[in-house]
């Protein structure tokens, strides 16, 4: 066996021990990163917006000036929601009884105790916005300067028209990124695409990050009017298969995940950007927010024209992926654990990434050997 050889096995055997050690569906989310809580338009000046990471609910609030901040959404006093106080200038006063707190934190006033320092801070978490988003840091604060922003599609760029998504889904994130990596559950959404294949046309892979390629080949059924206005026809020749016409590239770049289409003159024609908000304590639901960015053709208007169509496209697809990654995680439940036999060495990698990057929770136990 060549040194080569040996690492290749070597690195798969590390592979299957990450992906093993522990139930994925009890690994969580790591807090060390940006995580989108709300769209930026959710929090208008002068007021508040209730939002949540796991189960820790935070309060966003943006003064009439200034950037918009976020605190742990408990009132020091009696704990109830910052979010439903009102802004003050700088400050979020408690709708209980006027206790008011900066964007550090810190209580700046107790209206009713003439005395400086009598109120307890609440919990503060880096904030900033970028695409219309609001991201939170809800880790170690410190660190936060330190972990960039992600790129997020294509919203910035003109030649594109993005689109916005944002359902819930009551399962464990994981589910996600393994279902829209593995395209060969192309089965699944027959009645909108037709009878297509998928077609794997290699990965890369790091310590961050697992991206699978592929192409489509139409084996029965009409081409999808919303996938011809934005890709063009397909060429069909009877008796052969399709020639590639695109180039679809998924990646999971942790914690993040995108989808991105070029055509077959190597043009970036649509790119998605998601990312898979944990909700709850055990984080087996999660807030997905996404950006779909489509490139404009020649004349733009013929896009707009077809934008309903794309939305309602994209709708019925995402209602049938919801649907099963949300049976997968009933599963789970029943099962009292993580029965998946997985076969495709793509999604193995992806699970010992999700493994390797994310933190066991407290109710996570080491599997049993030989499962």
């Amino acid at each position: 066996m060549t040194p080569v050889q040996e690492n290749a096995v070597k690195e798969k055997v590390a592979e299957q021990d990450l992906a093993s050690e522990y139930d994925l569906r009890q690994i969580d989310c790591d807090p060390n990163f940006w995580y989108p809580i709300a769209w930026s338009h959710k929090v208008r000046p002068g007021k508040t917006f209730a939002a949540r990471y796991a189960g820790h609910p935070i309060a966003l609030i943006r003064p009439e000036h200034g950037p918009v901040y976020a605190l742990e959404d408990r009132c020091a006093h009696r704990q109830v929601p910052l979010s439903k106080g009102k802004v003050e200038g700088d400050c979020i006063k408690c709708c209980y009884h006027g206790w008011a707190f900066d964007r550090a934190g810190k209580c700046v006033t107790v209206p009713y105790l003439n005395k400086e320092g009598v109120g307890r801070p609440v919990k503060s978490y880096p904030c900033r916005e970028k695409s219309g988003l609001i991201f939170v840091f809800p880790g170690e604060a410190a660190l936060a300067e330190s972990v960039p922003l992600p790129d997020i599609a294509q919203v910035e760029n003109p030649e594109f028209k993005t689109r916005r998504f944002f359902p819930r889904v009551k399962c464990h994130y994981t589910f996600m990124h393994e279902n829209l990596m593995d395209m060969n559950h192309q089965f699944l959404h027959r009645r909108q695409m037709g009878s297509i294949t998928a077609r794997f046309m290699g990965q890369d892979k790091g310590e961050n990050f697992q991206e699978a390629r592929y192409s489509f080949a139409r084996k029965g059924g009409n081409q999808p009017l919303a996938e011809a206005l934005i890709f063009g026809k397909h060429r069909e020749i009877e008796g052969q298969e399709q020639p590639v016409e695109e180039i679809v590239s998924i990646r999971t770049t942790y914690p993040y995940q995108t989808l991105q289409i070029h055509d077959k003159d190597g043009d970036l024609v649509m790119d998605l950007w998601v990312a898979y908000v944990p909700l709850g304590s055990d984080q087996q639901g999660m807030q997905t927010f996404g950006l779909l960015s489509v490139k404009k053709p020649k004349w733009g208007f013929l896009l707009d024209l077809a934008w309903p169509v794309l939305g309602i496209f994209t709708n019925r697809i995402f209602e049938e992926d919801r649907e099963i990654v949300e049976l997968e995680q009933q599963a789970w439940r029943e099962l009292g654990g993580d029965h998946n036999v997985e076969v495709f060495p793509i999604v193995k990698a992806l699970r010992a990434l999700l493994a390797r990057s994310g933190v066991p929770n407290a109710n996570a136990k080491p599997l049993k050997k030989g499962r």
